[in-house]
This record gives C-alpha cells, sequence and structure tokens, in this order.
C-alpha cells in the first residue's frame, strides 16, 4: 500500500471510528431505550418571553422562548400545529450534579435588534459560577430553528453542557421515535420529521423516554449521560445531545441546528441551515423583519416613550408572525396553550382563528399600514370560514375547518364591518356580505327575530349582550351601504331598517333601572330575556356562583356600543355604567388600574395562583379571572371618544406597563389575589402573547395619533350621533 493509500486509510478509519463512538459509546447501551412509552407532560407555560418566525413563506417554522429559558413549542409546518414541545439546557459540574440551565440561574430575555423578533437569553448562575447565552432565529430560507450558544465558566471550573429536546412532531406528544445517525439525532412521527445536530458536533447522544429512561432523568441521577440509547420506539421521546462546551477557552461556543421536513429531508434541511452559520441566518432574519417594518407607516408620534415605540414594533411583528404561511390570512389567537388546555393532545383552542380576534387583527394591521395583511385576513374569513348559510364558525383550524360548534353572531357581523373598512364593495365580496347580513336579519330565537346571540364574545353566555348587538348593528349599517354599491337597495333598506329597530331598542334590552349597583341606569354583561329589570338568574360557569340575578352582572364590553357609533359616547347610561364597571370590576395595581373582564368571572388561575382547569363544580369559585388589558385600550377608545385625549393616553401607558419579558403583552395580568404571591399588574400564566391585545395597543396608539377612533365605521356614526 502507498503512502497516500495508507493515510487514506486511516483518515477513514478515524471518520468510521468517531461515527461509531458518538452513536454507540463504549460501554453504553446498544440497544433501544427502555421505558417505553414514557410519561405524557402537558406543553409549557404560555407565558412566553419571545416568538418567532421569518417573514418568509419558505421557512414554515414557528418558534417560542420561555420565561424560565430555552424554547417552548415549535411549530411546523403550520402555525396550529406545535412539533416540539422544549428544547432545553442542562448543566452537569462533573461532580455528580446536574441542573436545568434556567433553576439554577437568572434569566433575561433580550430582543438582539429592535426591529428584530431575534432573542437572546442570559442564564447567570447565581453564585457567579457560569453563564450561558442562548440566542435564536430561524433560517428564512428552510424551516430550520438555529442557536447560538457561548458558555463560560468561573477560572478552574469545568463544566458538561447538554441539549434536552422533546419532540412532539405532528401535533401529539405521544407517537415520536429516534435514533442517531452519525452525529444527528433524528425523529419522526408519520410523515414528520426533525434533526437536531450541531456544530461543533455531538460528544454524544441518546433516545429515551420521558421520566424512565431519557437523557434529563440519566444526568439527574449522578450528572452523567450513562445510558447513551441509540434509538427509540414510538413514545413520549426526550432526545439528549452533550455538546463540546465546558466552560474553558476554546470550548466556549456552539451553533445548534433543528430542521424539519419529512423522514428524508429534515436532516438535509438541518444541516444546510448549519453550513450557512447563525450570524449569516440571523442577519438575513433580522433583515426580513427591518423590511417588513420599513413597508409600514413609521410609529406614531402617541407613543411618548422608547420602551412604548419598543413594544409598538414588537406588536406589529407579533401579529404579522401570527400568520400562517401555507393558509394566508389565517392568524392565530396565540402561540401557546395555557392552564389546562396544555394537557390537550392535539392543541387546543388558542392554536385556531377566531372571527372576532381576526377582526382586531386586522384592524390594527390597517392602523399600522399592513392592509395587504389585512386584506387576507378577510379573503380567509370569506373563503375558507364562511358557511354555505352566510355564518361563521366559533373558530377554525388555519385551513378553515371548524372546531368548536358554537354560533357568536358578533363573529357573523364583524367581517361585514371589516369589509367596509377595506373599501371591499366589488360584487364577490357583496355576495359574502350578503350571505351574512342575510343570516344576522333571519336568525331566529324561539320564533322571535332579535338580536339574542348563542354565545356572546366571552364565549359561555347567551342572551342579548350589549356588545354584540352592537356589531350587528354595525355589521348591517355597512352591509347595507355595500349592497347600495352593488345595486341591491331593497336589501339595503331591509338591513337599515333591522339595523335601525335594533339601535332603538338596545337600552330596552339590556340597561336595567332596578339593579344593586346603582339607582341609575346602567348596561349589564347581558340579559337571558330581553328584560333588563327582571331578576332572572343564571349560572355564571367557569366555576362561578349559581343562580345570579342578571342585574348583578356587568361587563365593559357595552363599550362597543360607542367605538362602533351605535350610541354616543355621552349617553346616560354609557356614562353611569363606567362609574358602576370602575367599582365593580377595576383593580388598582402598581402598574396601573385595569378591569376584570365580568363580574364574577372564573376564567383565569385558581385562587392559590395554579392553573385553570376544566369542569371544576359550579359555584365553587376555585378560579379567578384576573384582568385583562386590552380592556384598558377600549376604555382609552371610549376616551378619545367622549374628548378626552389624556385619559386615553393613560390607558396606552397602562397597557404598556403591562408587558412581560421580550415585549410580549398577556391575555391577563394578576390583581391582588393572591396576595403576596404575584406583583399585580404584571402577566399572568395566561396566554401571552394575546394578538388580541397586541392589536389593542396598535388601534389605540394610532387613535391616539389622529384624535380620534379610526376603526370606528363613520356611517354608522352619522347615522346614530
Amino acid at each position: 500500500m502507498t503512502p497516500a493509500r495508507t493515510r487514506l486509510g486511516h483518515a477513514l478509519a478515524a471518520a468510521l471510528l468517531a461515527v461509531v463512538t458518538v452513536a454507540q459509546p463504549a460501554g453504553a447501551a446498544t440497544t433501544s431505550a427502555p421505558g417505553a412509552p414514557g410519561t405524557d407532560e402537558q406543553y409549557l407555560p404560555a407565558d412566553k418571553a419571545g416568538f418567532g418566525t421569518s417573514t418568509t413563506a419558505a421557512s414554515t417554522v414557528w418558534f417560542t422562548v420561555q420565561k424560565e429559558g430555552g424554547l417552548g413549542e415549535i411549530y411546523y409546518p403550520t402555525i396550529g400545529t406545535p412539533s416540539a414541545r422544549a428544547l432545553d439546557f442542562v448543566i452537569a459540574d462533573r461532580h455528580g450534579h446536574a441542573v436545568r440551565a434556567g433553576a439554577a440561574a437568572d434569566v433575561r430575555t433580550d430582543l438582539t435588534d429592535p426591529r428584530s423578533l431575534t432573542y437572546r437569553q442570559t442564564f447567570t448562575e447565581r453564585s457567579g459560577r457560569w453563564r450561558l447565552t442562548a440566542a435564536y432565529a430561524t433560517d428564512p430560507a428552510r424551516a430550520t430553528v438555529l442557536a447560538e450558544l457561548t458558555f463560560t465558566a468561573a477560572p478552574g471550573d469545568t463544566y458538561d453542557l447538554y441539549a434536552v429536546y422533546d419532540p412532539a412532531l405532528a401535533n401529539t406528544r405521544g407517537n415520536d421515535s429516534g435514533r442517531t445517525r452519525g452525529h444527528t439525532l433524528l425523529a419522526t412521527d408519520g410523515t414528520v420529521a426533525s434533526a437536531l445536530t450541531g456544530s461543533p458536533a455531538f460528544a454524544a447522544t441518546s433516545n429515551g423516554f420521558r421520566g424512565t429512561s431519557d437523557g434529563w432523568t440519566d444526568l439527574l441521577a449522578d450528572g452523567r449521560l450513562d445510558g447513551r440509547y441509540p434509538a427509540a420506539e414510538a413514545g413520549n421521546l426526550v432526545q439528549t445531545a452533550a455538546l463540546r462546551l465546558t466552560g474553558p477557552a476554546g470550548h466556549r461556543h456552539t451553533t445548534l441546528a433543528l430542521g424539519f421536513g419529512t423522514p428524508g429531508t429534515a436532516e438535509a434541511v438541518a444541516r444546510a441551515s448549519l453550513r450557512q452559520g447563525f450570524d449569516r441566518v440571523a442577519r438575513s432574519y433580522a433583515y426580513g423583519w427591518q423590511h417588513y417594518l420599513d413597508g409600514l407607516k413609521r410609529p406614531p408620534a402617541s407613543l411618548a416613550t422608547a420602551q412604548q415605540r419598543q413594544l409598538y414594533r414588537v406588536s406589529v411583528m407579533v401579529l404579522a408572525a401570527s400568520e400562517d404561511k401555507t393558509h394566508r390570512g389565517a392568524y392565530v389567537a396565540a402561540p401557546a396553550m395555557p392552564w389546562a388546555f396544555g394537557r390537550d393532545d392535539p392543541s387546543g383552542p388558542y392554536h385556531l382563528v377566531w372571527s372576532r380576534d381576526l377582526y382586531q387583527i386586522a384592524t390594527a394591521l390597517i392602523s399600522a399600514g399592513d392592509t395587504r395583511g389585512a386584506g387576507r385576513a378577510l379573503d380567509f374569513l370569506f373563503h375558507a370560514q364562511q358557511k354555505p348559510d352566510g355564518s361563521f364558525p366559533q373558530n377554525s383550524q388555519v385551513d378553515g375547518t371548524p372546531v368548536w360548534g358554537g354560533l357568536q353572531l358578533d363573529e357573523v357581523a364583524l367581517p361585514i364591518v371589516l369589509a367596509h373598512q377595506l373599501g371591499r364593495t366589488d360584487p364577490a365580496t357583496w355576495d359574502h356580505v350578503r350571505r351574512a347580513a342575510d343570516f344576522l336579519t333571519g336568525y331566529t330565537q324561539d320564533g322571535n327575530r332579535a338580536p339574542w346571540s348563542p354565545q356572546e364574545r366571552w364565549e359561555n353566555q347567551s342572551g342579548y349582550s350589549p356588545a354584540t348587538i352592537a356589531a350587528e348593528i354595525a355589521g348591517l349599517v355597512c352591509a347595507a351601504a355595500i349592497a347600495r354599491a352593488n345595486g341591491d337597495t331593497t336589501a339595503a333598506r331591509r338591513y337599515l331598517a333591522t339595523a335601525d329597530a335594533w339601535q332603538a331598542r338596545v337600552k330596552d334590552w339590556t340597561v336595567t333601572t332596578t339593579g344593586p349597583y346603582s339607582p341609575e341606569p346602567y348596561f349589564l354583561r347581558l340579559t337571558k330575556d330581553g328584560n333588563p329589570d327582571a331578576g332572572t338568574a343564571y349560572d355564571i360557569g367557569d366555576s362561578g356562583p349559581t343562580g345570579v340575578d342578571q342585574r348583578r352582572v356587568v361587563d365593559p364590553s357595552y363599550l362597543e356600543l360607542v367605538r362602533l357609533g351605535v350610541l354616543p359616547a355621552d349617553d346616560p347610561a354609557v356614562v353611569n355604567t363606567l362609574r358602576v364597571v370602575d367599582v365593580q370590576l377595576g383593580v388598582a395595581t402598581p402598574r396601573g388600574f385595569f378591569w376584570h373582564r365580568a363580574s364574577f368571572d372564573g376564567y383565569g388561575e385558581k385562587v392559590d395562583g395554579s392553573q385553570w382547569d376544566y369542569g371544576l363544580p359550579a359555584d365553587s369559585r376555585i378560579t379567578r379571572g384576573r384582568a385583562w388589558p386590552l380592556l384598558n385600550g377600549e376604555r382609552g377608545e371610549y376616551a378619545l371618544a367622549a374628548g378626552r385625549p389624556g385619559a386615553a393616553r393613560a390607558q396606552l401607558t397602562t397597557m404598556a406597563r403591562a408587558t412581560g419579558p421580550g415585549y410580549m403583552l398577556p391575555e391577563q395580568v394578576w390583581d391582588r389575589q393572591p396576595p403576596n404571591t404575584f406583583t399585580p399588574g404584571t402577566p399572568t400564566f395566561s396566554a401571552t402573547p394575546l394578538a388580541w391585545t397586541h392589536a389593542q395597543f396598535i388601534r389605540l396608539a394610532w387613535n391616539l395619533h389622529a384624535g380620534r377612533v379610526v376603526e370606528q365605521p363613520a356611517i354608522v356614526a352619522r347615522r346614530y350621533g
């Protein structure tokens, strides 16, 4: 054999040995992992510290950042289908101890670019012995999430760092199988697959089942990865990679690439992104967001502080990131699964598209200058969601397939209002508007044609709701304008006649003069029978009390009557109800004054702060709904309509103070319960970021800039003003 061939033979042998060493290290297990199927754990807490995806359609992957550290749910191939539960980091001290990085450190999440959804997390060990930073982005050219890691240790200290990956492919947590191929961890579930690889290559890998043979369970025992299983059959799979990060110089940096695709393509996807390198991918990722923002209006002058301007930019990007890339116009409610919804498998309602939320998102996009995004939302509503009878489902998957079976008449009316706001009067749009308006005017309850709705906007009650009636009246007036534009004066007259009749009676149906909270008239959340002076009783739901007199239940949502132009801001019942709502639902916190969404609300954490759950006993009051920052935005819009811009500006300030890490706005913030546990005015474990809250912040900022409620249909306000 020639010397050249000898060197080549030695090189091939060394390469083969390296592959074998990673897949089946000496002394390690050589068979599939034991302990199948492992334990099932629900999805991670919903209070995210970050949310990102590229602006490109080619990269069908979204990531979330956990406040406690690491990545949470990763979505592929749609924003409605989680395909990973977590990517976390474990530190072992070589003295028999291992700990999750987030449990031993103070964790801070920062935007690395004020004009991009690029995040960096810093884990600082509480005694100062080590520090880990992790920066996250997605590859605009392919479905890969990248993490750039830097690890440093105190002089003389050496550690071992591990990446622990929990796949949940195809929107199910319990049917993933895994194996090691070379230096890559592969996971599959049917036709969906992921590949986790790194540079430098992993020092060791293992595939195991959660709680029995997974890497974290192994490391927790003695700080060593002993059970290096090359494969695991279908079950609750967890994959572990030993990284070549130890702390001393020369061993401080690594890049992880988590690629998604089919079993035949996922590894190639991950490796292609890894070859690009994190810096190059992150620059391209950030450029996409910068270019998107450059195509919109500049942030409005109403944003008085740098923090508010940053929150505004993040809010716009969060809305854009919430759109699916396959089913355009399908914006989901939130990239999270709060409380007991985290047990849902497949995932639950926040990953769905709601007509009402989509209206809120689209009107904010219009304000920000993204009319094309708003137009796609309307197209989705009419072409993917709308049913043949003209109604809309309570919610749908991102492809338009209905999920829950409820009917909410505001969700039928608001798409009409959106069409009018976008100036869409073409014949095709008119056909969809006509069907929705005809459904509203033809809907009956017990043979009575009235704006009674099977569900109002908070989902769990039926009746005459001021907010729902406001949407219906505005929708019919807007439908009449679109009808006239298409030459159908008969339909226009019919819609206006119905709207006028309902506007004339809305207070008769929903304003009490005999309620316990004020001797003056005030609006109720709803009435079951259209008789607000009667003591008709109903059960609140969500562990709330039973047999509650409807006159004792109020809700700030009645302000939709003013926002949509159905009643003037100075209407006496409107003004008096403000005082009632402030006393009954208001809560003062160090970050501002907030409101609960309704009397006796139970949609929130339990009294002790633990998670809300399904099916709790009625009248047990085990759970408590906390305060909703989006209601501050609605109060701010009312203040503008009432000619009080200073009061509106105060609401914008309060909303900005409600943010969590990463400028994420929550569904709810803590009130004073439980005491001395959480800081009032800070995000609860509810869905964070909630698209509706971010949309409301954007809209209020632009309304302040304009000095009026921009999304208010002028034709409604003129008719009833």
